[in-house]
């Protein structure tokens, strides 16, 4: 059985920080990696990052909205309309709470949608429900599914 992939899409270094401590904290001990950029994250799922094919999807992606080179919304766009990557769980995790990031986000195909807390508790106590929900409980779609 392959270990459980977390990949998170983030450019900013604190809220990063503050994710992986979350994770930490509450027993999340699964490997994450991290793309700073839409335009590395697509690279990683398509298994074209340097010296890094991607043989196996990460469980889940962790996706901010406001991202340098290609944005959040477009890596969301990038990623159902790949064969491979369409039925991949992505669940935003953004500042923002714009009704209108929050609309694109699920016409894009967005499987939740998190605003990230300001507050540490608060945001441990997301990053714990996100880990317990998305790795333990949700079934994922199976390598090859029949779609």
């Amino acid at each position: 059985m392959t270990s459980k992939v977390i990949l998170l899409v983030e450019d900013n270094a604190s809220d990063e920080k503050l994710t992986l401590l979350a994770f930490k904290n509450c027993g999340v001990g699964n490997k994450v990696v991290v793309k700073r950029d839409g335009a590395a994250a697509l690279e990683y799922l398509h298994g074209t990052s340097p010296g890094s094919p991607l043989a196996v999807l990460p469980t889940v992606v962790l996706l901010d909205l406001k991202l340098p080179k290609i944005d959040g919304l477009e890596v969301l766009r990038a990623i159902r309309h790949d064969e491979r990557t369409k039925l991949l769980p992505v669940i935003v995790l953004t500042a923002s709470k714009q009704d209108e990031d929050v609309t694109r986000s699920y016409a894009l195909g967005a499987n939740a949608y998190v605003q990230k807390p300001v507050e540490f508790r608060e945001f441990a106590a997301a990053a714990k429900t996100l880990g317990l929900f998305w790795l333990l409980l949700n079934e994922p779609p199976p390598e090859k599914s029949a779609l």
